[in-house]
């Protein structure tokens, strides 16, 4: 758990990360053997070039838009919209415009 984070108190999501010029920001909300919960911003331009994870992922864009890549497939994921990355799929993450995106990995078969 991030340190300023503490289990079982509120706090605003979309405000507890910031977006930095010419960079991807990312602040770990909780990291446990089952899984992983991380905030992102991206600034505009950035992004995550295609990759897999042994594990299913969930992507909830808190502000802005992006452009995810599935296993070839492109979609425009907007602001309050979720996918769900599949494991051992290709993907990727591009910021055609500032995003920020709360993702959860679970680990398991």
């Amino acid at each position: 758990m991030s340190k300023n984070k503490k289990i079982g108190v509120p706090f605003p999501v979309e405000e507890s990360i910031t977006y930095a010029d010419d960079s991807v920001v990312s602040q770990t909300l909780l990291n446990k053997d089952t899984g992983t919960i991380t905030l992102f911003a991206f600034d505009e331009g950035q992004g995550l070039s295609e990759h897999t994870a042994p594990f299913d992922a969930v992507v909830h864009i808190l502000d802005g838009q992006a452009r995810i890549s599935i296993g070839g497939d492109s979609h425009t994921v907007d602001k309050g919209e979720m996918i769900i990355m599949p494991a051992n799929i290709p993907h990727a993450l591009q910021a055609e415009q500032r995003f920020k995106m709360l993702l959860t990995m679970i680990r398991g078969e």
